[in-house]
């Protein structure tokens, strides 16, 4: 892919800074080491040879039976029994935390939430579950979260400005009063209230969430819109009778796309926030998930202070 000159030096100002251009690799690389949690921090062993058979518990199910157990179920490789019939006739490898978000420490040393040890590395919760294998599954669906409403909150957001500034008028004049409106409700009390009435979880406070964040924005690009629309290049385009949905989004999009594009970090890591504060509140995902915002709130009731 060649770049365009403008391009090119767009890059190289974003390079020569380095608090943002190291932030950019430190994010990245720590989202990808969670897209791979599994690997990473997990119950299941990922490769087990037994009997001269290879076995990867990590993507695939094995019956106890298969290891000289007694029930047809999935091995529990936490299991003396099954740990010492594999190690008698094999060898198991595990991940370097071999503990799942949901996994409860059974043979901790001290009393649950305990300090860090060379097995929890930074302790345990107060159901004795890992702190880190919570932290890097909590971080995992806090981005995925923030990135699935910073796509759907742009698309609609685009959208609406679009639509208002090119058009302009009274579907200028009514779409502004009526996002003032909407934008002028209490956001986070609103959310409060409608993840209290549904049973939270990812998709529905994905939704809830979605009807307030598209409005970030809409100003931005209708006042893009509202600039370019008198353009020779658009006045052009309606001369040769091109369409208004081909000007929008063919032609007058692409130029408005560079101011929307530098708010989307502050909708992604506003809705890592928000996600962040509702499971802090108790009103956030399901009890029992990983999340950033339960880790908080436990921290807190266990601090010197409190």
């Amino acid at each position: 892919m060649t770049l365009s000159p403008i391009q090119r030096r767009r890059l190289r100002n974003f390079r020569a800074n380095r608090r943002g251009f190291w932030s950019l690799w430190i994010f990245l690389v720590l989202f990808g080491l969670s897209l791979c949690a599994e690997f990473i921090a997990n119950d299941r062993p990922l490769v087990v040879s037994y009997q001269g058979e290879w076995y990867f518990p990590v993507v695939e199910t094995v019956p106890e039976t298969t290891f000289g157990g007694f029930l047809p179920t999935e091995a529990d490789y936490r299991d003396d029994f099954i740990r010492d019939e594999i190690n008698g006739s094999g060898w198991i490898i595990w991940p370097p935390i071999p503990f799942h978000y949901d996994t409860i420490n059974y043979k901790l040393d001290h009393p649950s939430p305990a300090p860090p040890s060379a097995v929890n590395w930074l302790g345990t919760d107060d159901q004795g579950r890992d702190v880190v294998a919570r932290l890097i599954y909590g971080f995992r669906i806090s981005v995925v979260f923030a990135l699935s409403l910073t796509f759907f909150s742009c698309l609609i957001g685009v959208v609406v400005g679009a639509v208002q500034g090119f058009y302009g008028g009274k579907i200028d004049l009514l779409g502004q009063r009526l996002v003032e409106i909407w934008s002028g409700l209490p956001v986070l009390y609103l959310l409060i209230i409608l993840s209290s009435i549904v049973q939270p979880n990812f998709w529905w406070l994905l939704i809830i969430m979605l009807l307030f964040s598209w409005m970030q924005l809409v100003d931005v690009v209708r006042a893009e819109f509202l600039r370019a629309r008198n353009f020779e290049y658009v006045r052009a385009a309606r001369a040769l009778g091109v369409s208004n949905r081909a000007i929008m989004f063919r032609h007058m999009l692409p130029n408005a796309m560079v101011a929307t594009i530098t708010f989307l970090p502050f909708i992604l890591t506003g809705a890592i926030t928000a996600l962040t504060s509702l499971d802090f509140l108790g009103f956030g995902l399901p009890p029992g998930s990983p999340s950033l915002g339960e880790l908080i709130a436990q921290g807190k009731d266990r601090s010197p202070s409190t």
